[in-house]
């Protein structure tokens, strides 16, 4: 049986907003993820700085870890469960477990997620996003900031997230989930094609 679809203002009404409603929107051009069952807009756009540098994370990352990884860059559907859906700016899931692949998106938790945050992102990548990477089982979490060019390692410990290292400038980013990862975060700002202000 086929679903009528609906536009974001019926969608919204709906409690929970489940990923079946969600998946029969119908497409405004926006982007939008489930929290906890509430459907939430993502917006503004990014910025050309924002897709700049997760363009050239997701070149580096591919560059050494696609022979033992699967790297996707947003937007793709992250369901960890029915009423709970993300959409992170990159997720690498190794290849022992494409079975989570499916034509709907990602389904359950990626081994490794990238959040590249902006002013208007950056408390629900940094708190609020990060409990729920950490309470689905999500390896490894990375925030990388604009403000400042960081990079900001979460490692799972249990049921949360312990941040583990901040990197900048020079130092060399390496990470336990993906070893084949090792990049600076100075190489990733020289490469973007606009320089940054910030």
């Amino acid at each position: 049986m086929s679903m009528k679809k609906k536009t974001y203002e019926e969608v919204i009404k709906e409690s929970p907003v489940t990923y079946e409603l969600y998946a029969n929107m119908v497409d405004d051009g926006n982007r939008y993820e489930i929290s906890d069952g509430v459907l939430e807009l993502m917006s503004p756009s990014p910025t050309p700085t924002h897709q700049s540098v997760s363009q050239e994370l997701l070149f580096t990352l591919n560059a050494s870890c696609r022979n033992e990884f699967i790297i996707y860059s947003a937007p793709i559907d992250v369901i960890l469960s029915d009423t709970e859906v993300r959409q992170p700016d990159l997720v690498m899931i190794h290849r022992s477990r494409m079975s989570i692949i499916s034509n709907r998106g990602i389904n359950g938790a990626p081994d490794l997620v990238v959040e590249v945050t902006s002013e208007h992102s950056r408390r629900r990548d940094k708190v609020m996003k990060r409990i729920v990477y950490a309470k689905y089982g999500v390896q490894e979490y990375w925030i990388v900031d604009l403000s400042n060019f960081t990079l900001e390692q979460y490692v799972l410990d249990g049921n949360r997230y312990e941040l583990t290292e901040m990197y900048a400038e020079d130092d060399t980013i390496s990470s336990k989930t993906a070893t084949c990862a090792s990049f600076t975060m100075n190489e990733i700002v020289q490469s973007l094609p606009v320089h940054p202000d910030v």
